[in-house]
């Protein structure tokens, strides 16, 4: 005996089927939606002057600290500043973000 199974996506927006997932970004935030014919179209005109006026980066979204400053440094500020902070390993995000904001 065959069984088969198949999932379908369908449209997020109004529920048509053979949709395909969309990947945006906004304000450093990723959203996926799954849209199909007529819906994928308008979000792509919607995006269409946006896109046309702005400027591509790249996918990584790992953040170093600055080249001027090394781990220790930012540590050391991360102690000072009451933030919780291991002595070794990877430094997260958040910490460099307010590192990078307080210099």
């Amino acid at each position: 005996m065959v069984k088969k199974a198949s999932v379908m996506i369908m449209d997020d927006m109004d529920g048509s089927p053979d949709a395909g997932t969309v990947t945006f970004g906004l304000d450093g935030v990723s959203y996926e939606i799954d849209l199909a014919g007529s819906n994928r179209a308008r979000l792509a005109e919607a995006f269409a002057p946006f896109i046309a006026a702005g400027r591509r980066v790249s996918r990584s979204t790992r953040r170093r600290p600055p080249a001027g400053a090394d781990r220790a440094a930012v540590r050391a500020w991360a102690r000072q500043a009451g933030l919780e902070i291991s002595e070794r390993g990877r430094i997260s995000a958040e910490v460099i973000r307010q590192y990078e904001a307080a210099h």
